[in-house]
């Protein structure tokens, strides 16, 4: 029995990660703008002792109305009030570094951060796609290591807002009529390429010092990003070849970018279909694929892959000339893992849309509670993984089932926690530590004792 354990990641996405998911008789087609779907989703993922939940985002209308519930909660806004519902679970937002200024976001994550008493995190993403960029002002999107680069900076000077206050600036000498000492706050006084930001944060440094950072980019530039500065990374493999590949390529990156490469873990994708036999499982993953509306997957289709409308047949191949990775400028890792995925199983633009209605591209395992625990812990224990990215296909009848059928076979294993223990910010909780405030110089070493 391993003494290391699993972390696991709620992944909520309205109805279920499938796309077919709303159609299905359980399902409220209205439950993404609704908080009381998401308090209980929260408390779900807290029974099963969860690291953290996570919450998708992005600053455009996804897609077609006709095919999913479209439109979503601002995650910030939401995961505050689910800090007032739930007392140990992380709560991670995704938000955009091309689309934000550093000031605000930093301050509404410290915000955060402060009212869920260190559950804090952030998943940074650069934001793919021509529809973001025109709602900005832009004709289209900036260029892929354009948008690497302006992240960079973004969480540079996100870092010095963060660490603008030492952790003992407030005073609160009453007597002496002191509240706080200036002398202990820093503003960043930053001039970059992308961003000029003079004046300290108007937050005081939080419990985590600032909140976990995430990733999920799988690029050349992603991963470099990951490298740098990530602390935990979703990711999507649909081998455990390609996992294990994945996982020694980025703890080496981090390794060489001087930092532990145990202080970031990865944590792929995996859609759980449940059924007290494989046969029910495989029975519920058809009913989903039965509910697919398949001309609707055909646009968002030839829109990743970069082609014109009216290019895909439903009952024909990916054509033989797409461009390679290198020349695309959207989402570049998922591109290579569907064109990838589509010519290992010479599967028709039909089957493609099938296999990617479940989880878009991330890993779907039907089966027994013990057969997908096994598949986690295979990955697990075989250099594939950290944890994962718990994607139920339907909510919240997927999550409730992970937790009251899987996390028990895994607490069994030894594999998963039984319990939380005492209260832990969301970084101790992933086993890192809290970051030092760059601002502060170590004491100096005391003088050698006069003989």
């Amino acid at each position: 029995m391993t003494t290391r354990q699993l972390h696991l990641n709620a992944f909520l996405m309205n109805t279920g990660h499938h796309e077919a998911s709303w159609r299905l008789p359980e399902s409220d087609p209205y439950a993404h703008v609704e908080l009381s779907h998401y308090v209980r989703l929260a408390r779900i993922a807290e029974r099963g002792t969860f690291d953290s939940l996570f919450l998708a985002d992005g600053p455009q209308l996804w897609g077609s109305l006709a095919q999913r519930p479209a439109g979503a909660l601002e995650p910030l806004t939401l995961l505050t009030a689910l800090a007032t519902a739930t007392e140990h679970i992380g709560l991670i937002a995704t938000a955009s570094t091309s689309y934000n200024s550093p000031y605000n976001l930093a301050r509404r994550f410290a915000s955060l951060d402060i009212v869920s008493g260190g559950r804090a995190g952030w998943n940074i993403v650069t934001t793919a796609g021509a529809e973001a960029a025109r709602n900005f002002g832009l004709a289209e999107e900036p260029p892929h290591a354009e948008r690497y680069a302006r992240a960079a900076e973004f969480l540079e000077v996100s870092r010095k807002l963060w660490d603008s206050w030492e952790d003992d600036a407030i005073v609160a000498d009453k007597a002496a009529g002191v509240w706080g000492d200036d002398r202990r706050i820093h503003p960043p006084r930053h001039k970059g390429t992308y961003f000029g930001v003079e004046g300290a944060l108007n937050v005081p440094r939080t419990p985590q010092g600032y909140p976990l950072l995430v990733q999920a980019g799988s690029s050349e530039d992603g991963k470099a990003f990951a490298a740098r500065y990530a602390e935990a990374v979703f990711t999507a493999q649909q081998t455990l070849a390609d996992a294990q590949a994945f996982y020694a390529d980025l703890k080496s990156r981090t390794r060489a970018a001087g930092r532990d490469p145990e202080h970031l873990k990865v944590l792929p994708g995996i859609v759980p279909v449940l059924g007290s036999t494989e046969a029910e499982a495989r029975a519920a993953e058809r009913l989903l694929e039965d509910h697919i509306v398949y001309e609707h997957g055909v646009g968002r289709l030839e829109s990743l892959l970069q082609l014109p409308a009216g290019t895909l047949r439903l009952d024909g191949r990916l054509p033989a000339d797409l461009p390679p990775e290198s020349a695309i400028e959207g989402a570049k890792s998922r591109y290579t893992l569907v064109v990838e995925l589509a010519r290992r199983e010479r599967l028709t633009v039909r089957q493609l849309i099938g296999r990617l209605g479940g989880g878009r591209g991330h890993l779907t395992v039907a089966g027994t509670p013990e057969q997908v625990a096994d598949q986690i812990e295979t990955w697990f224990t075989q250099g594939a993984a950290d944890g994962f990215n718990i994607m139920p296909a339907v909510l919240p009848s997927g999550l409730e089932a992970f937790v009251e059928h899987v996390v028990p076979v895994l607490r069994g294993r030894g594999l998963l926690r039984t319990a939380y223990g005492p209260r832990q910010t969301l970084r101790e909780r992933y086993g890192l530590p809290r970051p030092a405030n760059q601002y502060l110089t170590p004491a100096p070493a005391p003088a050698p004792a006069l003989v």
